[in-house]
C-alpha cells in the first residue's frame, strides 16, 4: 500500500507559527524602512521602492501606498500559486502596513552611509525572507518571486535582484546618483541575505559514491543518516569493471556525518557532493509550503 504524503497545511500550530513569522519580518522590514532608508533619502526596489516614491513626491503614507499597489498582485497571488499561499499573503501585507504605520520609534544614525546600507539589507533582507519561510510572503515582488521559482525554479534572491534593478533604474530620476548607488547596495545585500535565510542550512547536496564496499556503506546511510539511497549499476571507463554508484541528497547540515561514515567504511571511496538548485518531496524537499 503506497503512503501519501501529508498536507502542509492541517496544524493550528503551523497557523499561530506562521502569523508570529509574519509578524517579526514585517517589523523588521518597516524598522529598515523607517529607521534607514527614509532618513537616509534611500529608495529600494519593487513595490516599497514605488510606495517610497510615491511618499517623496505626493506625501502619501508609505503604508498605505504599498497596500494599495499590492491589490493587482493578489489576484495573480489566488490564480498561479494557490489559496493558501494568497490567505497568509494577505495577513503578511497587512502586518507590513501596520508595521509601516506604527513601528517608526527606531533609528539607526551611523556616519557612514555605506554601513547604513548593509545594515538596511541586512535587516529587510531577515525580514522578507522570515516573511518566505511561512506559507505565504509580504506581497509585492515576493509573490512574482514565488510564482517564477514554482513554474520555472528561477532562484527567490535572483528574481528579487533583477526586478528591483529594473524598479532602481526607472525611479533614478527622482533619486541622486550616491543614493541610487546606495539602493543597490540594499538591494544586493537584501537579495543574498533572502536566499540565506529562505534556503539557508536546509539546502540540499546531491552525492555520488563510487566504492567496492558500496553494499556496508548503503546500509549505514540508511540507518544512521536514514536517507534513501538509489544503486546505479555502472562500468569502469578504463578497466571496464562492473560499478555500483550510490546516489542520494542529503541535507547541507548531514555533510560531515556522511563524509566520516564513508571513510570509516572505504577510505579509498570516490566522493563526490555538488549543490542542488531545488528538490521537492514532503520528506527532503527544500521548498517552503506554499
Amino acid at each position: 500500500m503506497n503512503s501519501k504524503p501529508k498536507r502542509l497545511f492541517e496544524s493550528p500550530r503551523q497557523v499561530v507559527t506562521d502569523i508570529i513569522l509574519l509578524c517579526i519580518g514585517s517589523s523588521l522590514c518597516a524598522t529598515a524602512t523607517n529607521g534607514i532608508l527614509i532618513p537616509n533619502n534611500f529608495a529600494t526596489g519593487g513595490i516599497t521602492g514605488i510606495s517610497l516614491i510615491l511618499h517623496k513626491m505626493t506625501g502619501i503614507d508609505v503604508g498605505l501606498a504599498y497596500l494599495l499597489l499590492n491589490v493587482p498582485l493578489f489576484v495573480l497571488a489566488w490564480m498561479v500559486v494557490g489559496r493558501r499561499f494568497f490567505f497568509f499573503s494577505v495577513i503578511g501585507t497587512t502586518t507590513l502596513t501596520l508595521a509601516l504605520l506604527f513601528v517608526n520609534f527606531i533609528h539607526f544614525n551611523l556616519h557612514d552611509q555605506t554601513l547604513n546600507a548593509l545594515l538596511a539589507g541586512l535587516i529587510l533582507g531577515g525580514g522578507a525572507g522570515l516573511c518566505l519561510r511561512t506559507s505565504g510572503s509580504q506581497g509585492g515582488t515576493d509573490i512574482l518571486s514565488v510564482m517564477l521559482l514554482k513554474r520555472f525554479s528561477i532562484n527567490i534572491g535572483t528574481t528579487i535582484l533583477t526586478v528591483n534593478v529594473i524598479v532602481l533604474l526607472i525611479i533614478s530620476v527622482y533619486y541622486s546618483i550616491e543614493a541610487v548607488l546606495h539602493t543597490m547596495i540594499v538591494v544586493y545585500v537584501t537579495s543574498k541575505v533572502v536566499n540565506i535565510v529562505v534556503t539557508g542550512l536546509s539546502q540540499r547536496k546531491s552525492v555520488f559514491i563510487i566504492s567496492s564496499k558500496w553494499e556496508e556503506i548503503s546500509h549505514e546511510i540508511l540507518k544512521d543518516i536514514r536517507r534513501g539511497v538509489t544503486i546505479i549499476k555502472g562500468e569502469g571507463g578504463y578497466m571496464r569493471n562492473e560499478e555500483h554508484i550510490l546516489y542520494a541528497v542529503i541535507a547541507f547540515t548531514e555533510i560531515g556525518q556522511l563524509k566520516r561514515l564513508v571513510r570509516s567504511i572505504d577510505p579509498s571511496a570516490f566522493v563526490v557532493i555538488s549543490d542542488t538548485l531545488e528538490v521537492v518531496n514532503y520528506r527532503i524537499g527544500n521548498q517552503p509550503h506554499w
